[in-house]
């Protein structure tokens, strides 16, 4: 039985993740949960699965991953908050199933030097069906990675179209259901840039090798590409549970977690370019992860800035990448990477953006 700790129990990772114990209470045991905020629900879902240890808050989720024997911590935290539990999670010996993309990528070379070879599995769909497809070959016989991505509600759009989209466009997206923040990067693609360079660090395959493909069905959630020309793809309907539960038992498969595509009947799958002039922040993200050090976390941090301004009406839509390209620009590495010069790096990137973002109005 694999003892579970769930961070962010009350948020959409959180929530499928315990559907998925619910329906494998014999396979998984819950000792550990955290909340943002939420804490009803949280004390809701510690009755339900008898969870004796809870905590409130980023703090206190990193105190609880270190006190509480487990074997697997899934980190299903939204934003670079999350990189405490992350680091603690790794440095306590736990498997870490990474729902929180961004502890990864703003940690970057301090995550990965804690990690043990395996140790990270990822959550995120794309990521885990790289995951399962890299078991058709070795590294060695591996020539590019595939990132597919829906193209948000904007697909199609060029730049002339996207001066004056509002919040609740970009907050339609047409497959999935996410909170704000990633809902928001995924319309202007940001996410797709943030997966780019979680896919470089979880699998070590240069940014050349990897590319963005838009596949608005959502069906095919990523691709490996071999060096004899063939492409292993992993397809199946998209439900984050199948995701989540390779990463509460990988490589263990559980049954039962989502129906199957429907082969009875036809399906008409398309794969197009992304263009990158509309959504220039694939290519932005490249940039960064190149650069390295804190440049991810300023990336990542100005990007958080920007969203919320446009929503709160100060900003259009195109003025969130461009803040971003601005402060990452302006950016310039500073000593060795730790917690400390992430944490002031992230700062320093929030007061830019916000000074930019002043300066439009």
């Amino acid at each position: 039985m694999q003892r579970v700790i769930i961070l962010g129990s009350t948020g959409s990772i959180g929530t499928q993740a315990l559907d998925v114990i619910r329906s494998h209470s014999a396979r998984f045991e819950v000792v550990g949960l955290s909340a943002g905020r939420n804490r009803d629900l949280l004390d809701e879902q510690a009755a339900e699965f008898q969870v004796e240890n809870t905590a409130l808050g980023e703090a206190e989720a990193e105190q609880l991953v270190r006190d509480v024997d487990a074997d697997v911590v899934l980190n299903g935290i939204t934003g670079s908050v999350g990189l405490g539990p992350t680091l603690a999670a790794l440095e306590a010996g736990r498997t870490l199933a990474l729902a929180n993309k961004e502890s990864l990528i703003v940690g970057g070379d301090l995550v990965k030097s804690i990690a043990a070879p395996g140790q990270i599995v990822p959550v995120d769909s794309e990521h885990s069906a790289i995951a399962q497809a890299l078991r058709a070959g070795t590294a060695q016989e591996v020539r590019r990675l595939v990132l597919t991505a829906s193209g948000g509600p904007f697909r199609g759009r060029g730049r002339d179209q996207l001066r004056d989209v509002t919040p609740s466009e970009a907050l339609a997206h047409p497959t999935w259901d996410m909170g704000l923040v990633v809902t928001t990067n995924s319309a202007t693609l940001v996410n797709k840039g943030l997966e780019v360079i979680e896919a470089h660090l979880l699998f070590d395959v240069e940014y050349d090798r990897i590319d963005v493909v838009v596949h608005p069905q959502s069906l095919v959630h990523s691709m490996v590409e071999f060096i004899d020309g063939s492409t292993i793809a992993q397809a199946s309907p998209p439900d984050m549970r199948l995701p989540i539960s390779l990463g509460l038992d990988w490589p263990n498969r559980v049954g039962a977690v989502g129906e199957p595509i429907d082969w009875t009947t036809p399906h008409t799958w398309t794969f197009e370019p992304l263009d990158e002039v509309a959504f220039p922040a694939v290519a932005l993200a490249k940039q960064v992860g190149r650069a390295g050090g804190t440049y991810p976390a300023v990336f990542n941090a100005a990007n958080e800035q920007a969203v919320a301004a446009f929503h709160a009406g100060r900003i259009p839509f195109l003025a969130i990448v461009e803040t971003v390209q601005r402060v990452v620009e302006a950016h310039e590495q500073d000593g060795p990477l730790t917690r400390e010069s992430l944490a002031a790096a992230e700062l320093h990137a929030r007061s830019a953006a916000d000074t930019l973002i002043a300066a439009r109005i």
